[in-house]
């Protein structure tokens, strides 16, 4: 009988602080490993009481097959076990006998015990013989690779049988008159060829760990099983050369900074070894809206793991490997303790989403977004790794967006325990940062930035109620005091469009804003996030719209005045786009800096203008923003 498993204190508060030692990040990893187990349990349970949901296999046969190589190298077979593409997979053939997803035909997915028990017979020199289940007449091994039968191509999905003897692989068609044939082959040692799609290997430094770079496995999307897309040998060296400059961005991490104190090197927030990644998947397609610039995702499934869309550089790669590699963390943190109530009300804001969020994402965000600010603050002055000196605007940015967001959860979250405990490490950690001196100019931008995110984000998803409309239009016509504020509500759904940020992405780079846009596409932040929905986090932004407009860079270059006119004009081609009602707002403040409490409600001043033009809007902002008498 195993006991119970006690997080030691000091280990979860280096968690709690956004970093980790590896002994800290180890003891997650025993955690998912017991977790690995009791589903792993769970599968064969179920398979025992239904047999037939292996179909032509035979699940003895297959079980008694890991048992025999895991008596014979048990590290070996408890490493396959863990691994992403066994999680994956479990997970999701757990999720089908539970009724909660569809898809190909259920001995398929549950008939992939039998490659598992194919690699773990193949790692340890194991024989092994039983039926495996065939994807378009290929056979995944999870980890290894992907075998191809030859011959006519089986297409949907056919059971194959499978044959180990001393580290060789046979696979032969189980009917007649298909025209497939037979495959043999070596997994541990075969060169690639047209019918073996070996795993890719990145190797984090010569003769050490090596990271997987998996486009063949059914199971390396999000949850749903997807084809196979083989890299081109351009492509796969793309990849490799952007994986080596990341794992050098990502090399040891120098000691506190301006001479303070800190965690020591390697361990605090930003910092990431990359041996502790355990896959990258390329993303394998495309969205319906096209493609995604900076999209990255990963699932609690799968330790370790994360899908990347190819970024432009390693800097952008290594920041995308600490980002998932936080909700790893967490997700495994989350295996452990509960944290906080399960509210999956999406009605908070994320400052780096452009929809509303619920309290259990805006807690992967907040601890995914500090790792993210670590990363940065360890790169300010390192010309190396940041020859164009952005690294204190991301630094900036990121603690002041993170801190918004701490604020909410220690507010608004029903968290438990363990749940304020790590709030609370967080706020300690973005609360020094936030003490710590950056380039003025830099914090001026990230302010900007936030400022501008936080007002169209309201004016797209909150709204007056009826009353407070009706009380502010009238109070606009007549000059009477406007209505107390009342709690906004949200907008539906159906009601909301898709934006990206790019007027905040401008101030990254304001040296590269168009002297008469749009004439450029100017680089994105990420600041915006696509959907993410638990147990998968997903972040990225969808270019619709890439190119700001001339308000946008007039406003970017401090030229207030100009901006707020040709916001005006804007939205007389645009009525009622929210992009330039905020735009003005923005540029309206900075000329009247003690009119700054719009931005704090910019959904009163969008019920006071409704069906006024542009010419009404100094006079509305002159009326809210007027000192209200004492209660």
């Amino acid at each position: 009988m195993h006991g119970p498993m006690r997080m030691p204190g000091h280990w979860f508060d280096e968690l709690a602080a956004g970093g980790g030692s590896p002994e800290a990040v180890g003891f997650l990893v025993e955690g998912e490993r017991a977790r690995r187990l009791v589903l792993l349990k769970e599968l064969l349970g179920r398979l025992e009481e239904r047999p037939a949901l292996l179909g032509p296999a035979d699940l003895g046969a297959v079980w008694r097959t890991v048992e025999r190589a895991a008596a014979r190298r048990p590290g070996c077979v408890e490493e396959l076990l863990l691994s992403p593409q066994v999680g994956s997979w479990l997970a999701h053939t757990l999720r089908r006998l539970h009724g909660a997803l569809a898809g190909s035909p259920l001995w398929v997915d549950a008939g992939h015990l039998a490659a598992v028990a194919l690699v773990a017979a193949l790692r340890t020199g194991t024989a092994a013989q039983f039926v495996v289940p065939a994807r378009d007449g290929a056979v995944a091994l999870p980890t290894l690779g992907l075998a191809r039968l030859p011959g006519i191509p089986l297409l949907g999905f056919h059971p194959v049988h499978a044959r180990v003897r001393e580290g060789e692989l046979l696979l032969a068609p189980t009917g007649r008159g298909t025209g497939a044939m037979a495959l043999s082959v070596r997994p541990l040692t075969a060169p690639p060829s047209g019918l073996w799609w070996p795993t890719h290997r990145l190797p984090v430094r010569p003769g050490g760990p090596e990271v997987a770079l998996d486009d063949t496995d059914p199971y390396r999307d999000l949850d749903r099983p997807i084809p196979p897309r083989r890299f081109t040998p351009r492509e796969l060296g793309t990849w490799q050369g952007l994986f080596t400059e990341a794992v050098a961005l990502l090399g040891p991490a120098p000691g506190p900074r301006s001479g303070g104190t800190g965690p020591p090197a390697g361990t605090g927030p930003g910092t990431l070894r990359p041996e502790e990644i355990r896959r990258i998947v390329p993303w394998p397609g495309r969205l319906e809206n096209g493609p995604v610039a900076g999209l990255s995702a990963s699932t609690a499934d799968a330790f370790g793991s994360m899908v990347v869309a190819r970024p432009p550089d390693g800097a952008a790669l290594a920041e995308t490997m600490v980002h998932e590699f936080q909700h790893s963390k967490l997700g495994a943190l989350l295996h452990l303790f509960a944290m906080l109530d399960d509210d999956r009300e999406e009605e908070y804001y994320a400052p780096w989403r452009p929809d509303p969020r619920h309290l259990p994402g805006l807690l992967h965000g907040a601890y995914a977004f500090v790792g993210v600010a670590g990363f940065w603050r360890d790169r300010i002055g390192d010309r190396a790794a940041d020859p164009l000196d952005l690294a204190p605007f991301r630094f900036a940015l990121r603690r002041l967006q993170t801190r918004t967001v701490l604020r909410t959860l220690a507010t608004r979250a029903g968290l438990t325990g363990p749940g304020r405990r790590l709030v609370a490490g967080l706020t300690r950690t973005v609360d020094g940062w936030l003490r710590e001196p950056v380039d003025g100019r830099a914090v001026a931008r990230a302010r900007a930035a936030a400022a501008g995110h936080r007002a169209e984000w309201r004016l797209r998803n909150l709204r007056c109620p009826d009353e407070e409309r009706a009380g502010l239009a009238a109070a606009l016509r007549t000059g009477t005091p406007p209505p107390p504020v009342r709690p906004p509500l949200l907008v539906p759904a159906s009601e909301r469009t898709h934006w990206q940020d790019v007027r905040g992405a401008l101030y990254l780079r304001t040296d590269l804003a168009p002297d008469r846009a749009p004439d450029v596409t100017v680089p994105g932040i990420g600041l915006g996030v696509a959907v993410v929905a638990a147990p998968v986090f997903v972040r990225g932004t969808r270019p619709e719209t890439t190119e700001p407009v001339r308000a946008d860079v007039l406003l970017v270059r401090g030229e207030a005045a100009a901006a707020r006119e040709a916001y005006r004009e804007r939205w007389a081609e645009a009525p009622g786009d929210p992009h330039p009602l905020a735009g003005w707002l923005l540029a309206h403040t900075a000329l009247h800096p003690g009119h700054r409490r719009l931005l704090a409600r910019p959904e009163r001043f969008a019920a006071a203008v409704a069906g006024v033009g542009p010419e009404g809007w100094e006079r509305a902002a002159n009326l809210l923003a007027a000192p209200r008498p004492p209660a």
